[in-house]
């Protein structure tokens, strides 16, 4: 029931909008959001398309429990062949813009072909239009946000849109809704910038229904106390966010600090959550001023922060002193212990100008990480660099060349390219720490073994999120793995992605996976949607999905060979803490990895493993 069954496909050349009833019979089969649109996607888009070209499509997709009581249900997705990696691309944002494109009727919107000039998206419940978007075009995602509400004259529209880095294309630009939530990853700003496209603004007083209200509130609320009585989801990440991680990880070993020379940061402690909350001594508050939630959510992770205004990086910026959201633990480990930075107001400062030019930081510090390196080896220079000194540690280089990447000035074009494509250039591409061309996050292989199977199989580069074996490895849920082992890891990797990948469908927050399982989720589903549905269907559905989108890479081009890590991961041992002396074991868990996905030796998904799947 909580399909709208509309789908809204707009050609951007010949400036169209038209509705189109949604195909059910893949709706039944890949569930929605990151599942139905990648069918969506790879039924109408060749493999091999250009990523920026006008030939590649870009789907935003809520799931069929976007926007209902659901916890967590404010998410949406965009589904795009990524700029930064030419694989499938799918990237999560929370947030409240997903919970009103459903309320305004829309499961999915599928963009085509490109404008001839700046457009804007304008919808309001099932009239939708293409508006020139020439006075905006150049302006930072704040201030775009603020002109759309003045355009529209109506406060409460949510809009999603690109900065100056999408504007320009950098290849890990993001497209941000909601001021500072964002789907970060692989480059879907870049493509968004590629179309002339320069928002969305969407009001939806249409409302959401579900399938059995009296059924979905009884499973809504026994899933809504799991979560409240969870250590994880009731009290860490409620009081410090996913900053919780940054201590703890540091201590088990698995911290890459220097461009991953190392996997502990001797100034973890000065940039985590509890230095957030610690008040400075210049003006006696905290970085951190309050919790925030996305839409429908009970377990309020986000950050706000507001920046001391004495601070060399926002000192006579005053939009800097206002409150925005804060840092989390990737992009504070990607700004800082990446770069060696341990300048908490540095990596605020940072981190806002993500949320405000559309970035995502966690390929931008790891590239910037990567620059340093380069750097300290002489094979670029402060000629390169315009004068900038980029060291690590280094932390008004590293706030000056962010705000050159955000707007794809000086050097910041070169790092805006992605560590891979600069690596290269400059001579030493073994000192890109991506996979699939994309940064790996802020847990070291070295030191969580099932972390660099989980990155060398990600379907759209190197990603914690599809399938996030610290649970298990670090934190013991559902029951604790040993981070230093190998053995066993190809299963849980395997267990991780298919069910992660039917959460993703849903429209729910992976956070909950902490607390919830498929047993949880399923009757959610099941009360809310059309037919029968179980913890087993889902998983199912999720691996039909990892198969879809492996399916995909393969014919654009990928093969067992991407399934690797950078070579410093796999050949210089860790150095400090409980990992000292290892590497990752990929070798014993890729194999025994295939063969529990049904693919063959060559990492290709077998007639036998399709058929099943019904592909």
């Amino acid at each position: 029931m909580s399909w709208t069954k509309n789908v809204l496909r707009v050609n951007l050349t010949s400036g169209t909008c038209e509705s189109e009833p949604l195909n059910m019979e893949w709706a039944n089969k890949y569930l929605g959001q990151r599942g139905l649109a990648t069918k969506y996607y790879t039924e109408e888009c060749d493999p091999k398309v250009d990523p920026l070209s006008p030939e590649n499509k870009m789907i935003v997709a809520t799931g069929p429990l976007t926007g209902t009581a659901a916890p967590t249900s404010g998410r949406w997705s965009v589904i795009t062949k990524g700029a930064l990696t030419g694989a499938i691309a799918c990237s999560n944002s929370g947030g409240f813009f997903g919970a009103e494109l459903k309320n305004a009727g829309w499961d999915m919107i599928i963009f085509e072909g490109k404008s001839a000039g700046p457009v804007y998206l304008d919808i309001h419940n099932e009239k939708a239009e293409l508006k020139d978007a020439s006075a905006l075009w150049g302006k930072s995602v704040w201030d775009t946000e603020d002109a759309l509400r003045d355009i529209r004259g109506d406060k409460d529209i949510r809009c999603a849109s690109i900065g100056q880095a999408g504007e320009a294309q950098a290849l890990f630009a993001a497209i941000v809704n909601d001021k500072d939530r964002a789907a970060g990853r692989s480059g879907v700003g870049a493509v968004m910038g590629s179309k002339n496209l320069k928002a969305i603004a969407v009001r939806g007083t249409v409302g959401v229904q579900v399938g059995d209200p009296m059924k979905f509130m009884q499973a809504t609320g026994a899933c809504n106390q799991i979560l409240a009585d969870n250590a994880v989801t009731g009290e860490g990440l409620p009081a410090y966010g996913t900053q919780v991680l940054m201590n703890v990880i540091n201590e088990t070993g698995a911290l890459p600090t220097h461009n991953a020379s190392d996997v502990q940061f001797d100034g973890a402690s000065d940039i985590g959550g509890e230095a957030m909350t610690t008040p400075r001594e210049t003006d006696g508050k905290a970085n951190l001023v309050s919790n925030a939630a996305c839409f429908g959510c009970p377990i309020s992770c986000q950050r706000v922060s507001q920046m001391d205004p004495n601070h060399f990086s926002v000192k006579g910026q005053p939009k800097y002193h206002d409150t925005s959201g804060g840092l989390e633990y990737e992009a504070a480990w990607a700004l800082g212990a990446a770069t060696g930075v341990n300048d908490l107001e540095a990596l605020t400062y940072c981190n806002f100008i993500c949320n405000e030019y559309g970035m995502d930081p966690i390929s931008l510090g790891s590239t910037v990480a990567a620059a340093m390196e380069l750097f300290k080896l002489g094979a670029i220079t402060e000629a390169d660099t315009g004068g900038i000194a980029l060291e690590f540690g280094n932390a008004e280089a590293l706030c000056k060349i962010c705000d050159q990447t955000g707007l794809g000035e000086g050097f910041g074009k070169e790092i805006g390219q992605g560590s891979r494509r600069m690596c290269e250039k400059y001579g030493h591409p073994d000192l890109s720490m991506t996979v699939k061309s994309q940064e790996f996050p802020a847990y070291d292989p070295r030191g969580i073994q099932g972390m660099g199977l989980t990155y060398a199989t990600s379907n759209r580069g190197a990603c914690h999120l599809r399938s996030y074996t610290v649970a298990s490895e670090v934190l013991g849920i559902p029951e604790k793995t040993d981070p230093l082992s190998s053995e066993g890891k190809a299963g849980l990797v395997k267990a991780f992605q298919d069910a992660t990948a039917a959460v993703d469908s849903m429209g729910l927050c992976v956070f909950t996976t902490f607390a919830l399982t498929l047993d949880d989720f399923g009757p959610m589903v099941d009360a809310d949607l059309e037919g029968e549905w179980s913890a087993e269907s889902l998983l199912e559905i999720g691996e039909r999905i990892w198969n879809l989108e492996r399916k995909f890479n393969n014919e654009a081009g990928f093969t067992a060979a991407d399934d690797t890590l950078p070579k410093r991961l796999l050949t210089e041992a860790a150095k400090t803490g409980p990992a000292a002396g290892k590497v990752n074991e990929l070798g014993k868990m890729l194999p025994e990895y295939y063969e529990l996905r049904g693919w063959t030796p060559d990492g290709v998904p077998s007639n036998e493993t399709l058929n099943r799947l019904n592909l």
